[in-house]
């Protein structure tokens, strides 16, 4: 199955061990020298309408995913492990 990166934008991410929604797929990350894809970003949740910043952005990597459906993403990590991948930086407050 092919598919884009507009199509991937639209698919719901879901957490298949804890149920958790976690987000559709903003960003994604590329290794230019072997042109494949390494993880897509979810950008973190915005608190207080943007006022009080955002959460820390879900990084998700492609070993991760078990299945992409027509309207979903599902992937398969455990809480500990999603929390450590999280991107925190100077990034997260320019958002």
């Amino acid at each position: 199955m092919k598919c884009t990166l507009a199509e991937l934008r639209n698919k719901e991410i879901i957490n298949i061990r804890t149920g958790e929604r976690l987000g559709y797929v903003d960003d994604i990350e590329f290794d230019t020298e072997d042109s494949s894809v390494k993880s897509f970003i979810v950008y973190g949740r915005a608190r207080l309408f943007g006022l009080l910043g955002r959460d820390d952005d879900i990084i998700i990597t492609c070993k991760d995913i078990e299945i992409i459906g027509v309207d979903t993403m599902l992937i398969s990590v455990n809480e500990t492990d999603l929390a450590k991948r999280h991107s925190v930086g100077l990034k997260n407050l320019l958002k």
